[in-house]
């Protein structure tokens, strides 16, 4: 069972949770990948309630995304098992399947193909209305130092060489996933 939510209602547990990390969630040629992620904005453009998700260039989660343009972030309500976020966020979909390896239950959506996660019940399903790569050119010298080392391979789950793309996905739907 779904409870439908408004999306603002839930910004202030959404954005903090998206400090800690939530899960990115994609489904291209049958498989769904899931991702941890700890950048992300919530916001309004073009009229329409967006939450925009920040991919570096060779992750598994980007190629998905450029298959299929759909995605759902998963948030925690509550207590929730915090290994799922050190799994998904270090381990490659290229490499396993971390949806059958973390012992995730997926849930069908019901506006997008991609699936939500009931471990973290709180769904935004978004379809991607625009994307950009970052201008390299624009970042702060700081910023690059920190977060974009050049010596450190793309292969690396935390900072490395890879700069991100954009997604802006609007939210077509948001609720709670409930036993």
């Amino acid at each position: 069972m779904k409870k439908q939510i408004e999306v603002f209602d839930y910004a202030n547990d959404i954005l903090k949770a998206v400090k800690t990390g939530v899960l990115l969630t994609t489904k291209a040629d049958d498989k769904v990948n899931t991702m941890t992620i700890s950048w992300g904005t919530l916001g309004i453009e073009w009229g329409k309630t967006l939450f925009t998700v920040f991919v570096r260039e060779n992750r598994f989660t980007k190629s998905q995304l450029d298959k299929n343009p759909e995605f759902t972030i998963n948030i925690p309500v509550g207590d929730f098992n915090k290994k799922i976020l050190g799994i998904a966020g270090t381990k490659s979909g290229r490499d396993m399947d971390k949806i059958k390896e973390i012992g995730l239950t997926l849930e069908e959506s019901e506006k997008i193909s991609v699936p939500g996660i009931k471990e973290l019940p709180l769904t935004l399903e978004c379809k991607v209305l625009y994307k950009q790569e970052q201008d390299r050119n624009e970042i702060p010298a700081d910023i690059v130092a920190d977060c974009y080392p050049a010596d450190v391979d793309s292969s690396f789950h935390g900072a490395n060489k890879d700069y991100h793309t954009a997604y802006y996905g609007e939210i077509v739907n948001a609720y709670i996933i409930q036993d």
